[in-house]
């Protein structure tokens, strides 16, 4: 079974980070104000990456939260599809998984 105290901090922590990447992100997007047309298409062009760097920590955000639920539901590294043990060395390096190796390489 895996060390969720091991892990939880891991995954607040993260958490904390996006949250606070995420509130940057809303501030720099709400901060684009330019009349200037040259300005303000440079400034579009800037809050399309912003949206999706929001978009995609958001998605993180939503598989650390599920990877939360698990820890409290003593399902928390086991794979949500085969229920097989979830490697100590992939919760390392994503600890938000819900897949195992064989299994994530079939999604």
């Amino acid at each position: 079974m895996p060390d969720i105290a091991k892990y939880r901090p891991i995954l607040q922590a993260r958490l904390e980070e996006l949250d606070e990447r995420l509130h940057d992100i809303d501030d720099e997007l709400d901060s684009h104000q330019s009349k200037d047309w040259e300005d303000l298409a440079t400034e579009r062009e800037e809050d399309e990456v912003l949206e999706q760097m929001g978009t995609s920590g958001q998605a993180e955000i939503a598989q650390i939260k599920a990877a939360l639920t698990r820890m409290d539901e003593d399902t928390f590294g086991y794979c949500v599809t085969c229920g097989d043990e979830i490697s100590e060395a992939r919760l390392d390096v994503l600890p938000q998984t819900p897949f195992c190796r064989k299994c994530a390489a079939a999604v």
